[in-house]
Parts: structure tokens; C-alpha cells; sequence
């Protein structure tokens, strides 16, 4: 069962939190085609959230055509969408952002030149791809 989580000094909407989590599982395989939701109940007990919070997140996802929702049995994912990667392909890539994570902090790099450093990179190669 997918379980939510909400960071409540990130700055970002509890709603577009939820939105963004269920965005990443799809993409990364951790959510996949016909899995359930957690029912919008179980979401406010859980995070002790306002239903109309659930409620308009679920929406949102509904409106991105990453989930149906069917009345009386809850919120489904829908056909994963193209770019989704194998879960060997996740391990993969994840363990070696780690390894490169560890460097980094290793070399004195904080939190912030991290990010920036990625970021610079990612913008380099989106331009050259």
C-alpha cells in the first residue's frame, strides 16, 4: 500500500505534495498501472489533513490522466505513461547517485553547491541532448 508523507516547512502546498509524491512513484515504477490509492479517509487520518485537501490533489491527478477515480472503490493509477523505468534501472541509477552524493559531500561540498552543481549540469545537458 502506498503511504503519503507531508513536509510541512518545504514550503509547498500539502495538496501539490501529494500530487508530486504520486507524480514520482508512477515515474519511478513504485506505483503501477491498477494499484489503488489510498482512500481519501485514510489519507486524513493518516496525515491528519482537511479531505478537501485529498479531495483536490486526487483531482489534480485525475486532470493529468494519471489516475480514475470509480465511485464506491477508490482511486486507481492509470497505464503507466512512457519514460517509466524498470526497477533494475532505478537500483541502477540510485546507487550511483549515492556514490557520487558521497564524493561530493566527501570533497566538502554542502547541501546548497550540491544542488547547484546538479543543476548546472542538468541545464548543460538538457541543452545539448
Amino acid at each position: 500500500m502506498f503511504h503519503f508523507r507531508l513536509e510541512p516547512d518545504s514550503g509547498v502546498p500539502p495538496y501539490l505534495q501529494l500530487v508530486q509524491q504520486v507524480r514520482q512513484a508512477v515515474l519511478l515504477g513504485f506505483l503501477r498501472p491498477g494499484d489503488r490509492l489510498p482512500l481519501i479517509r485514510e489519507v486524513v487520518e493518516a496525515l491528519a489533513i482537511n479531505p478537501n485537501t485529498v479531495a483536490k490533489a486526487y483531482r489534480q491527478l485525475e486532470q493529468e490522466d494519471l489516475v480514475t477515480g470509480r465511485p464506491g472503490h477508490g482511486t486507481f493509477v492509470n497505464d503507466v505513461p512512457p519514460g517509466v523505468m524498470s526497477p533494475a534501472t532505478y537500483t541502477s541509477l540510485r546507487r550511483g547517485l549515492e556514490t557520487w552524493l558521497r564524493r561530493a559531500y566527501a570533497a566538502g561540498l554542502d547541501e546548497q553547491a550540491v544542488e547547484a552543481l546538479m543543476s548546472t549540469v542538468h541545464v548543460q545537458l538538457r541543452k545539448t541532448a
